[in-house]
């Protein structure tokens, strides 16, 4: 099974790449730029050597048709998209070059392999990661999300991504490409850069313990969210390529939330640091979607998927990956 994974060299890619090796897939990764991806510095989350040898490398910029052609126009039996502008904030810098790497390079993507079903190149199934933020604060606030809520993203990174969606499948509804949709909630592990919320926390408590700092800079602690390990959200991806129905969208969720506030002294009694947390407006967002919990039941009568590592564990192989 040829499979093209698009930002095979970011957080999730890598992890992605890893298990569909271990599956015996033969994988294709699309990067930006032509490069091979430099070992991350150590750690059990970077490709090896001989698991970088193992993938064909393209380059893909998604704001290109040319190279969008390029990249695309062979023949696969599937295709991971998960080549994006994937922060929040990047995206608020400048919404319109994100709805042009989000939104627009989807659309070019998914072209590209309609033309490439209608010549005969094949009928890969297309597997396209969205994300929960396109819920916004549409669906109840108390409640899980599930696919039928209302979409009403409140961020130009959720926009863009539900513009994404709607690329995607309009290309399903129009020519039959076999493409899936995933909404992953909120996920982390080893890896995942000090943006984010788990690792840009951990990294704090961390230099607190270190220096002896009774105070660390936070965001809004308020939010409800859950977090996934990446080794369970590249699991489902891994079983949607197999069973996931055409023209569908999926939660990949625990159901699991919990305020930021909880996961801040959990983190620190993980660390082993008694700290308080002192808000930052430079660390706030707009924007914060007050609950955001998703309801997975969808996926997991379609595929048997369930998350295996629960958060303690999850928070541990991020803190034990930042002491490599």
């Amino acid at each position: 099974m040829k499979i093209l994974v698009t930002g095979a060299d970011g957080f999730v890619g890598r992890w992605l790449v890893r298990r569909l090796l271990d599956d015996g897939r033969e994988v294709v990764g699309a990067v930006r730029p032509l490069e091979r991806p430099a070992p991350g510095g150590g750690g059990g989350w970077d490709l090896t050597p001989d698991e970088r040898d193992a993938v064909r490398w393209l380059s893909l910029e998604l704001t290109d048709q040319e190279s969008v052609r390029r990249c695309a126009e062979q023949a696969y039996d599937a295709v991971v998209h998960l080549a994006a502008v994937a922060s929040g904030p990047e995206a608020a810098r400048d919404p319109g070059y994100a709805w042009a790497v989000n939104a627009g390079g989807t659309a070019r993507l998914v072209q590209v392999l309609a033309d490439g079903k209608a010549a005969g190149r094949g009928d890969p199934l297309v597997l396209v990661i969205s994300t929960s933020e396109v819920y916004g604060c549409g669906a109840p606030p108390l409640g899980p999300r599930c696919e039928t809520d209302p979409i009403a993203p409140c961020s130009p990174y959720a926009a863009s991504k539900a513009g994404a969606e709607l690329a995607a499948l309009e290309a399903w509804r129009r020519v039959g490409l076999r493409v899936v949709v995933a909404r992953p909630f909120a996920h982390t592990g080893p890896g995942q850069d000090a943006r984010f919320v788990v690792p840009g926390l951990a990294q704090r408590l961390k230099l607190a313990q270190r220096t002896g700092a009774p105070v660390v800079k936070v965001g809004n602690l308020e939010p409800v969210r859950e977090f996934l390990h990446v080794r369970d959200v590249v699991d489902a991806y891994v079983r949607l390529l197999g069973r996931g129905q055409p023209g569908e969208t999926y939660n990949v969720a625990s159901g699991q939330g919990l305020p930021l506030e909880e996961l801040f002294f959990r983190l620190a009694g993980l660390v082993g640091v008694r700290a308080i947390p002192e808000a930052d407006p430079d660390l706030m967002r707009r924007a914060d979607i007050p609950h955001l919990v998703g309801d997975a039941g969808k996926l997991r009568a379609a595929t048997g998927w369930a998350p295996r590592y629960a958060l303690d564990d999850t928070l541990r192989d991020v803190l034990d990956a930042q002491a490599d």
